[in-house]
Protein backbone atom coordinates (compact mmCIF):
# COMPACT_ATOMS: atom_id res chain seq x y z
CA UNK A 1 0.00 0.00 0.00
CA UNK A 2 1.18 3.16 -0.74
CA UNK A 3 2.12 5.82 2.02
CA UNK A 4 -0.50 8.80 2.00
CA UNK A 5 1.90 12.42 2.79
CA UNK A 6 0.40 14.52 4.05
CA UNK A 7 0.72 18.15 1.43
CA UNK A 8 3.43 20.63 2.70
CA UNK A 9 2.35 23.98 1.76
CA UNK A 10 5.50 26.11 0.99
CA UNK A 11 6.74 28.39 3.54
CA UNK A 12 7.20 32.00 2.39
CA UNK A 13 8.12 35.49 3.11
CA UNK A 14 6.59 38.56 1.58
CA UNK A 15 8.35 41.71 0.83
CA UNK A 16 7.08 45.16 -0.27
CA UNK A 17 8.28 48.81 -0.25
CA UNK A 18 6.70 52.17 0.53
CA UNK A 19 7.39 54.92 -2.08
CA UNK A 20 6.44 58.07 -3.03
CA UNK A 21 3.91 56.59 -5.68
CA UNK A 22 2.62 53.69 -2.94
CA UNK A 23 1.78 55.13 0.49
CA UNK A 24 2.17 52.79 3.46
CA UNK A 25 -2.00 52.36 3.14
CA UNK A 26 -1.37 51.08 0.16
CA UNK A 27 1.54 48.74 0.46
CA UNK A 28 -0.05 46.91 3.49
CA UNK A 29 -3.39 46.07 1.09
CA UNK A 30 -1.15 44.73 -2.07
CA UNK A 31 0.64 42.79 0.65
CA UNK A 32 -2.90 41.62 1.84
CA UNK A 33 -4.03 40.63 -2.05
CA UNK A 34 0.24 38.81 -2.38
CA UNK A 35 -0.80 36.75 0.67
CA UNK A 36 -4.35 36.08 -1.08
CA UNK A 37 -1.97 34.93 -4.17
CA UNK A 38 0.48 32.95 -2.36
CA UNK A 39 -2.66 30.82 -0.29
CA UNK A 40 -4.22 30.71 -3.76
CA UNK A 41 -0.78 29.53 -4.82
CA UNK A 42 -0.32 26.69 -2.75
CA UNK A 43 1.82 28.49 -0.45
CA UNK A 44 1.92 29.91 3.13
CA UNK A 45 3.31 33.62 3.85
CA UNK A 46 4.89 34.17 7.50
CA UNK A 47 6.49 37.34 7.33
CA UNK A 48 6.19 40.37 5.71
CA UNK A 49 9.41 42.54 4.90
CA UNK A 50 8.35 46.29 3.72
CA UNK A 51 11.01 49.24 3.42
CA UNK A 52 10.59 53.10 2.84
CA UNK A 53 12.60 54.09 -0.06
CA UNK A 54 12.13 57.00 -2.86
CA UNK A 55 12.08 54.18 -5.49
CA UNK A 56 13.44 50.48 -5.55
CA UNK A 57 17.22 50.04 -6.02
CA UNK A 58 17.56 49.02 -9.47
CA UNK A 59 20.06 46.36 -8.72
CA UNK A 60 18.54 44.52 -5.93
CA UNK A 61 14.96 46.24 -5.40
CA UNK A 62 15.60 46.32 -1.36
CA UNK A 63 18.71 48.28 0.35
CA UNK A 64 21.57 46.40 1.53
CA UNK A 65 20.69 46.19 5.06
CA UNK A 66 16.90 45.11 4.41
CA UNK A 67 17.85 41.95 2.05
CA UNK A 68 20.46 41.03 5.04
CA UNK A 69 17.64 41.17 7.49
CA UNK A 70 15.80 38.58 5.07
CA UNK A 71 18.59 36.72 4.29
CA UNK A 72 19.39 35.84 8.24
CA UNK A 73 15.48 35.46 8.95
CA UNK A 74 14.82 32.91 5.50
CA UNK A 75 17.63 31.11 6.75
CA UNK A 76 17.34 30.88 10.64
CA UNK A 77 14.16 29.66 9.61
CA UNK A 78 14.32 27.38 6.67
CA UNK A 79 12.30 29.15 3.95
CA UNK A 80 12.42 28.17 0.73
CA UNK A 81 10.88 30.98 -1.15
CA UNK A 82 11.20 35.01 -1.28
CA UNK A 83 8.03 36.51 -3.12
CA UNK A 84 8.39 40.09 -4.01
CA UNK A 85 5.40 42.64 -4.54
CA UNK A 86 6.67 44.09 -7.93
CA UNK A 87 8.04 42.48 -11.16
CA UNK A 88 11.15 41.58 -10.76
CA UNK A 89 13.92 42.94 -13.63
CA UNK A 90 16.33 39.93 -14.96
CA UNK A 91 19.20 41.56 -13.04
CA UNK A 92 16.90 42.37 -9.96
CA UNK A 93 16.03 38.67 -9.89
CA UNK A 94 20.41 37.57 -10.83
CA UNK A 95 21.69 39.75 -7.70
CA UNK A 96 18.80 38.88 -5.22
CA UNK A 97 18.93 35.38 -6.05
CA UNK A 98 22.89 35.65 -5.00
CA UNK A 99 22.10 36.81 -1.57
CA UNK A 100 19.55 35.24 -0.37
CA UNK A 101 20.39 31.83 -2.03
CA UNK A 102 16.72 30.81 -2.52
CA UNK A 103 13.83 30.59 -4.71
CA UNK A 104 12.87 34.20 -5.80
CA UNK A 105 9.41 34.59 -7.32
CA UNK A 106 7.81 38.02 -8.08
CA UNK A 107 4.28 38.96 -8.22
CA UNK A 108 4.09 38.39 -12.44
CA UNK A 109 5.79 35.18 -11.78
CA UNK A 110 2.99 33.90 -8.80
CA UNK A 111 -0.02 34.80 -10.84
CA UNK A 112 1.01 33.00 -14.11
CA UNK A 113 1.67 30.42 -12.07
CA UNK A 114 -1.86 30.10 -10.69
CA UNK A 115 -3.08 30.50 -14.04
CA UNK A 116 -1.07 27.35 -14.83
CA UNK A 117 -3.00 25.87 -12.17
CA UNK A 118 -6.54 27.09 -13.33
CA UNK A 119 -5.87 26.08 -16.92
CA UNK A 120 -8.67 23.95 -17.83
CA UNK A 121 -8.83 23.93 -21.98
CA UNK A 122 -6.12 23.96 -24.54
CA UNK A 123 -7.08 27.70 -25.36
CA UNK A 124 -6.81 28.26 -21.81
CA UNK A 125 -3.45 25.93 -21.61
CA UNK A 126 -1.73 27.99 -24.71
CA UNK A 127 -2.70 31.40 -23.56
CA UNK A 128 -1.05 30.51 -20.13
CA UNK A 129 2.34 28.88 -21.79
CA UNK A 130 2.82 31.89 -23.97
CA UNK A 131 2.38 34.22 -21.06
CA UNK A 132 4.99 32.41 -19.26
CA UNK A 133 7.62 31.67 -22.11
CA UNK A 134 7.15 35.53 -22.69
CA UNK A 135 8.28 36.31 -19.29
CA UNK A 136 10.93 33.32 -18.76
CA UNK A 137 13.04 34.33 -22.06
CA UNK A 138 14.64 37.30 -20.26
CA UNK A 139 15.51 35.60 -17.39
CA UNK A 140 16.68 32.49 -18.44
CA UNK A 141 20.79 33.36 -17.68
CA UNK A 142 19.83 32.72 -13.99
CA UNK A 143 18.65 28.91 -14.99
CA UNK A 144 22.35 28.03 -15.64
CA UNK A 145 24.03 29.41 -12.47
CA UNK A 146 25.61 26.02 -12.27
CA UNK A 147 27.94 26.81 -15.22
CA UNK A 148 29.30 29.83 -13.37
CA UNK A 149 31.40 27.57 -11.38
CA UNK A 150 33.23 26.39 -14.52
CA UNK A 151 37.13 27.41 -15.19
CA UNK A 152 38.70 29.08 -18.21
CA UNK A 153 41.72 27.06 -19.81
CA UNK A 154 41.88 24.42 -22.50
CA UNK A 155 38.45 22.80 -23.73
CA UNK A 156 36.61 25.00 -21.38
CA UNK A 157 35.65 28.52 -22.96
CA UNK A 158 32.15 29.20 -22.90
CA UNK A 159 29.66 26.90 -22.64
CA UNK A 160 27.78 28.35 -20.44
CA UNK A 161 26.89 30.90 -23.04
CA UNK A 162 25.99 28.08 -25.56
CA UNK A 163 23.48 26.57 -22.99
CA UNK A 164 22.04 29.76 -23.03
CA UNK A 165 21.78 30.48 -26.80
CA UNK A 166 20.46 27.62 -27.09
CA UNK A 167 17.91 27.51 -24.60
CA UNK A 168 16.84 31.10 -25.81
CA UNK A 169 16.68 30.02 -29.61
CA UNK A 170 14.04 26.82 -28.05
CA UNK A 171 12.20 29.71 -26.27
CA UNK A 172 11.64 31.94 -29.33
CA UNK A 173 10.34 28.94 -31.50
CA UNK A 174 7.96 27.74 -28.75
CA UNK A 175 7.19 31.49 -28.83
CA UNK A 176 6.72 31.59 -32.58
CA UNK A 177 4.63 28.04 -32.58
CA UNK A 178 2.19 29.49 -29.94
CA UNK A 179 1.59 32.65 -31.28
CA UNK A 180 0.01 30.53 -34.78
CA UNK A 181 -1.55 28.28 -31.84
CA UNK A 182 -3.62 30.96 -30.86
CA UNK A 183 -4.24 32.43 -33.92
CA UNK A 184 -6.14 29.33 -34.91
CA UNK A 185 -8.00 29.22 -31.69
CA UNK A 186 -8.89 33.27 -32.08
CA UNK A 187 -10.21 31.97 -35.52
CA UNK A 188 -12.14 29.53 -34.09
CA UNK A 189 -13.45 31.74 -31.49
CA UNK A 190 -14.66 34.05 -33.87
CA UNK A 191 -16.44 31.47 -35.72
CA UNK A 192 -18.13 30.65 -32.43
CA UNK A 193 -18.89 34.08 -31.87
CA UNK A 194 -20.39 34.41 -35.24
CA UNK A 195 -22.34 31.57 -35.12
CA UNK A 196 -24.53 33.01 -32.09
CA UNK A 197 -26.12 35.02 -34.68
CA UNK A 198 -27.87 38.24 -33.63
CA UNK A 199 -28.36 37.83 -30.20
CA UNK A 200 -27.82 39.89 -27.33
CA UNK A 201 -24.46 39.50 -25.59
CA UNK A 202 -23.86 40.59 -21.73
CA UNK A 203 -20.65 39.77 -20.25
CA UNK A 204 -19.67 39.87 -16.40
CA UNK A 205 -16.68 42.14 -15.76
CA UNK A 206 -14.80 42.54 -12.24
CA UNK A 207 -12.19 42.45 -10.24
CA UNK A 208 -11.50 38.49 -9.40
CA UNK A 209 -12.92 36.67 -6.58
CA UNK A 210 -16.11 39.14 -6.66
CA UNK A 211 -19.20 36.49 -7.28
CA UNK A 212 -18.98 36.66 -11.01
CA UNK A 213 -19.41 32.78 -11.59
CA UNK A 214 -21.42 32.69 -8.34
CA UNK A 215 -24.23 35.06 -10.13
CA UNK A 216 -24.23 33.29 -13.63
CA UNK A 217 -24.83 29.65 -12.04
CA UNK A 218 -27.69 31.47 -9.57
CA UNK A 219 -29.08 33.51 -13.53
CA UNK A 220 -28.50 30.98 -15.94
CA UNK A 221 -29.16 27.94 -13.83
CA UNK A 222 -25.75 26.46 -14.80
CA UNK A 223 -22.80 25.22 -13.23
CA UNK A 224 -20.18 27.38 -13.72
CA UNK A 225 -16.98 26.49 -11.02
CA UNK A 226 -17.07 29.42 -8.30
CA UNK A 227 -14.34 29.17 -5.60
CA UNK A 228 -13.38 31.64 -3.03
CA UNK A 229 -10.05 31.98 -4.31
CA UNK A 230 -8.08 34.19 -6.96
CA UNK A 231 -8.81 33.13 -10.63
CA UNK A 232 -10.97 30.23 -10.35
CA UNK A 233 -12.17 30.85 -13.79
CA UNK A 234 -9.99 31.53 -16.54
CA UNK A 235 -12.05 29.91 -19.32
CA UNK A 236 -14.81 31.60 -21.04
CA UNK A 237 -18.09 30.26 -20.00
CA UNK A 238 -20.88 31.19 -22.57
CA UNK A 239 -24.83 30.50 -21.57
CA UNK A 240 -27.67 30.97 -22.82
CA UNK A 241 -30.25 33.13 -20.56
CA UNK A 242 -34.20 34.47 -20.68
CA UNK A 243 -35.77 36.89 -18.55
CA UNK A 244 -38.92 37.29 -19.47
CA UNK A 245 -39.47 37.15 -23.25
CA UNK A 246 -35.65 38.44 -24.03
CA UNK A 247 -33.28 35.27 -24.59
CA UNK A 248 -29.38 36.83 -24.84
CA UNK A 249 -26.51 35.18 -23.95
CA UNK A 250 -24.30 35.74 -20.72
CA UNK A 251 -20.59 35.67 -20.59
CA UNK A 252 -18.48 34.98 -17.97
CA UNK A 253 -14.57 36.20 -18.04
CA UNK A 254 -11.49 35.77 -16.50
CA UNK A 255 -11.59 38.03 -13.18
CA UNK A 256 -8.84 40.98 -13.38
CA UNK A 257 -6.71 42.26 -10.65
CA UNK A 258 -3.92 45.58 -10.20
CA UNK A 259 -0.95 45.14 -11.52
CA UNK A 260 -2.08 42.32 -14.05
CA UNK A 261 1.19 41.53 -16.26
CA UNK A 262 1.28 42.70 -19.46
CA UNK A 263 2.34 39.74 -21.22
CA UNK A 264 -1.38 37.88 -19.55
CA UNK A 265 -3.40 40.70 -20.92
CA UNK A 266 -1.44 40.28 -24.15
CA UNK A 267 -1.78 36.54 -24.94
CA UNK A 268 -5.30 36.23 -22.84
CA UNK A 269 -6.52 38.39 -26.43
CA UNK A 270 -8.82 36.10 -27.19
CA UNK A 271 -10.86 35.57 -23.47
CA UNK A 272 -10.82 39.64 -23.65
CA UNK A 273 -12.49 39.33 -26.98
CA UNK A 274 -15.59 38.41 -25.65
CA UNK A 275 -15.65 41.95 -23.36
CA UNK A 276 -15.05 43.77 -26.80
CA UNK A 277 -17.41 42.28 -28.31
CA UNK A 278 -20.37 42.41 -25.85
CA UNK A 279 -23.28 44.65 -25.94
CA UNK A 280 -23.77 45.09 -22.19
CA UNK A 281 -21.23 44.98 -19.53
CA UNK A 282 -22.36 43.90 -16.00
CA UNK A 283 -19.64 44.85 -13.53
CA UNK A 284 -19.61 43.14 -10.56
CA UNK A 285 -18.15 44.21 -7.49
CA UNK A 286 -17.28 42.79 -4.08
CA UNK A 287 -18.72 45.81 -1.74
CA UNK A 288 -17.73 43.80 1.68
CA UNK A 289 -14.07 44.44 0.34
CA UNK A 290 -12.84 47.34 2.03
CA UNK A 291 -10.81 48.83 -0.93
CA UNK A 292 -13.50 48.13 -3.65
CA UNK A 293 -13.10 51.49 -4.97
CA UNK A 294 -10.00 50.59 -5.98
CA UNK A 295 -10.54 47.30 -8.02
CA UNK A 296 -13.67 49.83 -9.57
CA UNK A 297 -10.58 51.82 -10.86
CA UNK A 298 -8.36 48.72 -11.82
CA UNK A 299 -11.19 47.28 -14.30
CA UNK A 300 -11.75 50.51 -15.37
CA UNK A 301 -8.43 50.74 -16.37
CA UNK A 302 -7.91 47.54 -18.18
CA UNK A 303 -11.29 47.78 -19.77
CA UNK A 304 -9.81 51.00 -20.81
CA UNK A 305 -6.50 49.17 -22.42
CA UNK A 306 -8.93 46.82 -24.15
CA UNK A 307 -10.72 50.06 -25.93
CA UNK A 308 -14.06 48.54 -23.80
CA UNK A 309 -14.76 51.28 -21.72
CA UNK A 310 -17.97 53.03 -23.72
CA UNK A 311 -20.06 50.35 -24.02
CA UNK A 312 -23.39 50.30 -21.57
CA UNK A 313 -22.35 48.92 -17.98
CA UNK A 314 -24.51 48.44 -15.08
CA UNK A 315 -22.57 48.19 -11.56
CA UNK A 316 -23.64 45.49 -9.71
CA UNK A 317 -22.47 45.58 -5.92
CA UNK A 318 -22.91 41.64 -4.41
CA UNK A 319 -21.60 39.84 -1.65
CA UNK A 320 -24.12 42.67 0.94
CA UNK A 321 -24.85 39.79 2.77
CA UNK A 322 -21.05 40.10 3.87
CA UNK A 323 -21.04 44.00 4.43
CA UNK A 324 -20.05 45.46 7.38
CA UNK A 325 -19.10 48.79 8.37
CA UNK A 326 -17.36 50.72 11.65
CA UNK A 327 -19.78 52.05 14.08
CA UNK A 328 -18.91 55.40 15.75
CA UNK A 329 -19.93 55.19 19.62
CA UNK A 330 -22.64 58.30 20.62
CA UNK A 331 -20.62 59.82 23.09
CA UNK A 332 -16.92 59.43 20.66
CA UNK A 333 -16.69 63.25 19.56
CA UNK A 334 -13.45 62.73 18.23
CA UNK A 335 -13.95 60.37 15.17
CA UNK A 336 -14.85 61.70 11.98
CA UNK A 337 -17.09 59.69 9.86
CA UNK A 338 -15.60 58.49 6.67
CA UNK A 339 -16.20 56.06 4.49
CA UNK A 340 -15.14 52.95 6.52
CA UNK A 341 -18.50 54.17 8.48
CA UNK A 342 -21.47 54.17 5.36
CA UNK A 343 -23.93 52.01 5.75
CA UNK A 344 -25.43 50.38 2.49
CA UNK A 345 -28.04 53.20 3.11
CA UNK A 346 -25.01 55.74 3.16
CA UNK A 347 -23.44 54.16 0.24
CA UNK A 348 -26.26 54.36 -2.24
CA UNK A 349 -26.68 57.96 -1.35
CA UNK A 350 -23.03 58.81 -3.18
CA UNK A 351 -22.25 58.51 -6.31
CA UNK A 352 -23.64 55.31 -7.16
CA UNK A 353 -27.00 56.56 -7.15
CA UNK A 354 -25.80 59.14 -10.26
CA UNK A 355 -28.02 58.71 -13.26
CA UNK A 356 -25.81 57.92 -15.70
CA UNK A 357 -24.92 55.12 -13.24
CA UNK A 358 -26.93 52.31 -12.49
CA UNK A 359 -26.25 50.39 -9.76
CA UNK A 360 -27.87 46.94 -8.12
CA UNK A 361 -26.84 45.68 -4.73
CA UNK A 362 -27.35 41.82 -4.35
CA UNK A 363 -26.28 39.04 -2.72
CA UNK A 364 -25.68 36.49 -5.60
CA UNK A 365 -24.76 33.37 -2.58
CA UNK A 366 -28.23 34.69 -0.87
CA UNK A 367 -29.85 35.09 -3.87
CA UNK A 368 -31.30 38.52 -2.15
CA UNK A 369 -32.59 41.31 -4.67
CA UNK A 370 -32.17 39.12 -7.72
CA UNK A 371 -35.90 40.33 -9.24
CA UNK A 372 -34.48 44.08 -9.19
CA UNK A 373 -31.37 42.39 -10.65
CA UNK A 374 -32.73 40.57 -13.42
CA UNK A 375 -35.32 43.44 -13.50
CA UNK A 376 -32.66 46.25 -14.55
CA UNK A 377 -31.08 44.19 -16.63
CA UNK A 378 -33.89 42.99 -18.68
CA UNK A 379 -34.65 46.53 -19.13
CA UNK A 380 -30.94 47.42 -20.34
CA UNK A 381 -30.60 44.41 -23.05
CA UNK A 382 -34.79 45.41 -24.18
CA UNK A 383 -32.97 48.59 -25.17
CA UNK A 384 -30.50 47.36 -27.15
CA UNK A 385 -32.90 44.64 -28.65
CA UNK A 386 -35.44 47.01 -29.95
CA UNK A 387 -32.12 48.86 -31.32
CA UNK A 388 -31.22 45.24 -33.31
CA UNK A 389 -35.30 43.85 -34.24
CA UNK A 390 -37.14 46.89 -34.98
CA UNK A 391 -39.71 45.62 -37.06
CA UNK A 392 -40.11 42.37 -34.85
CA UNK A 393 -38.28 43.54 -31.11
CA UNK A 394 -39.88 40.19 -28.91
CA UNK A 395 -40.25 36.77 -30.04
CA UNK A 396 -43.36 36.67 -27.87
CA UNK A 397 -45.63 38.81 -25.84
CA UNK A 398 -44.74 40.33 -22.69
CA UNK A 399 -46.21 38.16 -20.02
CA UNK A 400 -46.21 38.38 -15.87
CA UNK A 401 -45.96 35.17 -13.70
CA UNK A 402 -48.96 34.57 -11.49
CA UNK A 403 -48.34 35.23 -7.95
Amino acid sequence: MIDQKEAISEKAVLIGVITQQQDEAKSTEYLDELEFLTSTAGGVAVKRFVQKMERPNPKTFLGAGKLEDVRAYIHSNDIGTAIFDDELSPAQLRNIEKILDCKILDRTNLILDIFAQRAQTSSAKTQVELAQSEYLLPRLTRLWTHLDKQKGGIGMRGPGETEIETDRRIIRDKISLLKKRLKVIDKQMAVQRKNRGKMVRVALVGYTNVGKSTLMNVISKSDVFAENKLFATLDTTVRKVVIKNIPFLMTDTVGFIRKLPTQLVESFKSTLDEVREADLLLHVVDISHPNFEDHIASVNDILRDIKSDDKPTLMVFNKIDAYEHETIDEDDLDTEKGKEHYTLKDWKKTWMNKNEVESIFISALNKENLDDFKDKTYEEVKKIHIQRFPYNDFLYYEYKEEE
